[in-house]
């Protein structure tokens, strides 16, 4: 398989939204717990603009396998993005997480970010050794954090430095 990563659009958004709600049905790797509409990716895409990136990674027929994006976050400085990395369920080890990092790693420096934040729910060991394989370095955890549904979870936030 040999994704093409491009810049999300509006179109996607149907894709996006069904993609990312069979990751919340199956639990255990993302915070979010309620079901996401494609609307609420259109809005989401709309906040931040020109601070923000959004990409997919599409197969060669145009399936959304999966999609990463930047954004500034409350908690951060001006100078950091938060990271989100959602990937198609059953399409993982296949170079997509990958592809998507080098795109959105280009747009974060077009964006003059000095850092970017991955924030990963701790029982989520393959969210961690993703961020992990990519340079991401654990700078803080969050223990009894509780989701939308009353479930508590501890959350490790990574650093990845953008410039040396």
């Amino acid at each position: 398989m040999n994704p093409i990563v491009r810049p999300a659009s509006a179109n996607d958004v149907r894709q996006m939204s069904e993609l990312l709600n069979q990751i919340i049905d199956l639990g255990g790797t993302t915070a979010l717990t309620e079901t996401i509409r494609p609307l609420d990716i259109t809005n989401w895409m709309a906040r931040h603009a020109g601070r923000n990136a959004w990409h997919v990674a599409e197969s060669q027929i145009g399936d959304i396998l999966g999609f990463q994006f930047i954004e500034p976050h409350v908690d951060l400085p001006p100078d950091a993005a938060d990271i989100a990395t959602f990937v198609r369920v059953g399409t993982i080890k296949l170079g997509i997480g990958s592809k998507l990092f080098s795109a959105t790693e280009q747009a974060a420096r077009d964006l003059e970010y000095v850092w970017l934040n991955a924030t990963i729910r701790a029982d989520n060991t393959g969210g961690l050794t993703y961020y992990q394989s990519r340079g991401f370095r654990t700078y803080h955890q969050d223990d009894n954090v509780k989701l939308g549904n009353g479930l508590q979870v501890s959350k490790i936030s990574k650093r990845y430095d953008l410039w040396d």
